[in-house]
């Protein structure tokens, strides 16, 4: 070769990141170019090799089972809560009923037991808000085993000395309770159990709701607490017209 002759160029070099481009900017390459998907194979988990093909109907199909049981508890949480929407509308409706206020805690405990399945389900007023009116049933003993229909009215010091740490920040409260925190809430309450505690705040402090059961771990503090707060609001609205009507 003489040294008057032009030099061939070297063809570019293609590396996996400048393939890996390629494709990325024309996505309808192998839909141009079918005949080679039967070349591309993918090591499968079992060691023998399959098409692209198969890799991508494996794929979709793994997607496809995973989306179906995302939409199947999605299915089930919203079937979960219209139940609840609608127990929920029914004891507003019979609170809403309630003539007096030994009457609407009669209505929320009971409806709380029978309607919603709660074990326990308590309505505890402050008597510095709601003092003992006239003719109204004396508060049961506590520790009785007895559904105690009439409310409970306490001390806030007396509320604060036995579940203080369930009243600070009036916020809903959710977990496993010391024994003496169970019983204060729910006398008939064995040693063991959790509960929902929602304060009732209305131009201040009112008392609270509260439900329970036997089981550690059945209310926590992940748990939604929508429906008993609305529930709360209703009582807190109710209040003062039942006190007015009493005096």
């Amino acid at each position: 070769m003489s040294g008057n002759e032009p030099a061939t160029a070297s063809p570019p070099q293609l590396d996996e990141e400048s393939v890996r481009e390629y494709l990325k900017d024309h996505s309808d390459f192998l839909q141009r170019h079918p005949e080679l998907l039967d070349h591309l194979h993918i090591s499968h988990a079992s060691g023998s090799a399959i098409s692209l093909v198969e890799k991508q109907v494996s794929v979709l199909r793994e997607r496809n089972i995973d989306m179906r049981h995302r939409l199947k508890t999605l299915t089930a949480t919203a079937r979960e809560n219209d139940k609840l929407y609608e127990l929920t509308r029914n004891l507003v409706l019979q609170l809403l009923e309630a003539d007096s206020i030994d009457a609407l805690h009669r209505t929320f405990t009971v409806g709380m037991q029978n309607d919603f399945g709660v074990e326990h389900a308590s309505l505890i007023l402050f008597d510095h808000r709601f003092p003992e009116l006239p003719g109204q049933a004396p508060e049961p003993p506590r520790g009785s085993a007895a559904a105690p229909f009439a409310c409970r009215r306490v001390s806030r010091a007396e509320a604060e000395a036995c579940i203080g740490s369930l009243l600070r920040g009036d916020k809903p409260v959710c977990g496993a309770l010391r024994q003496e925190e169970l019983r204060y809430l729910f006398p008939a309450a064995g040693a063991v159990g959790s509960a929902a505690v929602m304060p009732l705040t209305g131009g201040g402090e009112l008392g609270l709701i509260a439900v329970g059961s036997s089981d550690a771990s059945r209310y926590h503090r992940s748990m939604g607490t929508l429906f008993l707060s609305h529930l709360a609001d209703v009582i807190v609205r109710l209040l003062p017209r039942l006190t007015s009507a009493a005096a």
